[in-house]
């Protein structure tokens, strides 16, 4: 499957919040500043101070896994899926491993 996104929505806020999924191409190119600025701002943090500690070395592993540590925290905030780039909700499911909740429309 190639590269996409998946869009969540918080039910409780309404905040829409887009999550790619698989490798992160950013991350391997700008370490911690993708979790900076998408607010997620433990995961910048800790990705900070292993870079410093690693001397940017855990980079390497953080762009293999940053983007599913992603999406759980936000489906952990009560953000449920709406719909995704190519294919389907249930086959990201299956690719990431996480059970994501469906936003069910009124």
């Amino acid at each position: 499957m190639a590269y996409t996104k998946v869009v969540f929505e918080n039910p409780k806020t309404g905040q829409i919040k887009e999550a790619p999924v698989g490798f992160s191409w950013t991350v391997l190119f700008f370490g911690f500043f993708p979790p900076l600025f998408r607010g997620d701002w433990k995961w910048a943090i800790i990705m900070f101070l292993l870079a410093l500690l690693t001397m940017g070395f855990s980079g390497l592993f953080f762009m293999f896994i940053y983007n599913k540590l992603y999406i759980k925290d936000l489906v952990g905030a009560g953000f449920k899926a709406k719909s995704v780039e190519m294919g389907t909700i249930e086959q990201i499911s299956q690719k990431t491993g996480l059970n994501l909740p469906v936003w069910e429309s009124a």
